[in-house]
């Protein structure tokens, strides 16, 4: 681990200051995808995958120790996450031959993948989705929308998730599909945050057709594909606390530097969310010692998600604090920038609403009715 640890601080003391003086303080999406090919060059976003692949073939451990010290240097998160997180992993499991060459194109950026999961109406409920996928001769044909696709707006391909048999029981008849985002009849509309930007997208689907042959892994089986995109996608959610942590860490330093002393109040509050911080990344270690063990997570995935996404909230609602009034007139764009995007921690991946039925239900057995 160690001789892993030092290879990646040289290759980082070498490349992050060149890509800083490269695009200063940018946080655009060609920036970080600059980055993205920088951390690719290396082998470091790919570092999990098996060798084979183009991977180191570490374990989830190392993965985090990697983030850790990604984390320590300030360095950005990889824009293509979706892709080289949870979709290449899924394909290296069941995608066909052809299927399995996008592996290689996310890994060098050539090929960025969103997931057509949500849908308006079935967003935490996923087994409701409704967008159909009939089978005409060698094409499917998809009628349907999708909603809060990350990074639909960039994508050039989509991991979909249609209803294939209308009479299957609910979380049966559903297939995952690849569709390419350049398919006609698919149209991807920006969905405008508060904050400016754009990370989301509506897609929809009016008479799309691809070929049978994009179909991963058994036609009406997409449900249980999607549980394998979905196991990566809770170890990310321990990789996130990390860097949660590492956050905070950062901000009492920078707090601590100041002339100006904080008031009591803003100083107890960064300390609680460093001892807070603290104990979100135990769980998280843990449950990646779990995962590296072969055990599948269980509903402890959903306690980390809800506590480090509320917790993302406080620590953004500090940082606007701690800017004052040059925060609220957008003087200091970082400030009002983060404040206003942490609005969407806790509805991202499973809303706290849901996350806490999830949790009074398969961990403290809290009665239903």
């Amino acid at each position: 681990m160690e001789a892993l640890l030092a290879e990646l601080r040289e290759f980082l003391t070498k490349e992050f200051p060149a890509w800083r003086a490269k695009w200063q303080d940018s946080d655009t999406w060609e920036a970080k995808l600059d980055w993205q090919r920088t951390m690719a060059g290396g082998r470091w976003t790919t570092a999990t995958w098996p060798e084979e692949f183009g991977g180191r073939g570490l374990g989830t451990m190392e993965m985090l120790a990697i983030e850790d010290v990604v984390a320590q240097y300030g360095a950005p998160q990889i824009p293509g996450m979706i892709g080289v997180k949870n979709v290449a992993p899924t394909l290296m499991r069941f995608g066909n031959e052809e299927q399995r060459k996008s592996v290689a194109r996310i890994a060098n950026t050539d090929e960025f993948w969103c997931q057509g999961f949500s849908e308006p109406g079935a967003g935490s409920d996923l087994a409701s989705l409704r967008t159909r996928a009939v089978i005409d001769g060698d094409d499917f044909v998809i009628n349907g929308q999708k909603v809060w696709t990350s990074n639909g707006m960039y994508a050039t391909h989509m991991q979909l998730l249609a209803r294939t048999d209308i009479d299957a029981p609910k979380h049966k008849g559903i297939s995952a599909i690849v569709v390419p985002i350049n398919t006609p009849g698919l149209e991807v509309r920006p969905i405008k945050q508060i904050n400016g930007g754009a990370e989301f997208a509506e897609v929809f689907f009016t008479d799309v057709r691809v070929p049978v042959a994009n179909l991963i892994g058994p036609l009406n089986e997409g449900w249980n594909v999607t549980m394998t995109t979905l196991g990566h996608e809770r170890a990310g959610v321990a990789v996130f606390a990390g860097r949660l942590e590492q956050r905070i860490r950062n901000l009492i330093e920078d707090v601590s530097k100041k002339d100006t002393p904080v008031s009591p109040v803003l100083s107890d509050g960064l300390a609680e969310h460093y001892v807070e911080s603290r104990v979100l990344g135990m769980m998280g270690r843990q449950m990646l010692a779990k995962i590296a063990d072969g055990v599948a997570p269980g509903s402890e995935s959903s306690v980390i998600k809800m506590v480090w996404s509320e917790l993302s909230q406080r620590v953004d609602t500090t940082v606007m604090e701690l800017a004052g009034v040059d925060g609220i007139t957008g003087d200091d764009n970082a400030a009002k920038s983060g404040y206003l995007t942490a609005r969407s921690a806790t509805i991202a991946a499973g809303t706290s609403d849901i996350v806490k039925n999830i949790i009074g239900d398969r961990v403290l057995g809290l009665p239903r009715d």
